[in-house]
């Protein structure tokens, strides 16, 4: 372990910043997708190994669509606690915290509150792009913890699906990461943020 994680996370929260503070949320969403394409590309922790680095061309995204942005209200849900293991990071607790309902094109789905030191809020999603042009296990809207946050206020979350990207263990099997429980899942496809590449990353 070194410091250049916590210059990756510093870096990943400075993207989101810029996301939140953005007056028009598609050019935030621009510098967040350039961003990110920028570290994958060249930094010392990016989930990508070496071969793959040297041929990266950048994630492949879908365009921006406004209608997937949710200023959504965090509704109260029976309480519920998951407790997940994982290979590298032993076991994960969440907390359900509520739910958000994010339109027609997803419904109702689970809030969660990742437990450990700190803790914060960790919204996954798996939709019917699953396996498809996405990574089997869902992919990420929120993680506060590791600063992936578009902001809101003590009774709201901002949810953008277009910001929707994939965990780390999409990209190389050495990887473990807590994937998207029941109440988390949709068969409907959203076709926004993070795709796979045609054949997937390995």
């Amino acid at each position: 372990m070194t410091l250049t994680l916590l210059g990756w996370r510093r870096r990943v929260a400075a993207l989101y910043a810029a996301a939140r503070s953005a007056r028009d949320p598609e050019i935030g969403w621009r510098t967040w997708r350039d961003g990110r394409d920028e570290l994958f590309a060249g930094h010392p922790d990016s989930p990508l190994d070496e071969a793959a680095r040297a041929a990266f061309r950048g994630l492949p995204v879908a365009g921006y669509d406004p209608a997937l942005r949710f200023d959504a209200v965090l509704e109260p849900a029976a309480p519920a606690r998951l407790e997940i293991p994982t290979a590298a990071d032993g076991t994960v607790r969440l907390d359900r915290l509520g739910t958000v309902g994010l339109g027609h094109e997803v419904g109702r789905i689970d809030v969660w509150w990742l437990g450990g030191y700190g803790g914060g809020v960790f919204l996954p999603l798996r939709d019917g792009t699953a396996g498809r042009t996405t990574y089997g296990g869902g992919r990420y809207l929120l993680d506060t913890v590791k600063g992936a946050d578009l902001g809101g206020d003590d009774a709201r979350l901002v949810v953008d699906l277009n910001f929707a990207y994939h965990p780390s263990c999409t990209y190389d099997p050495r990887w473990s990461c807590p994937l998207a429980p029941e109440g988390n899942r949709v068969t409907t496809p959203v076709a926004a943020g993070e795709l796979l590449p045609p054949g997937g990353w390995y």
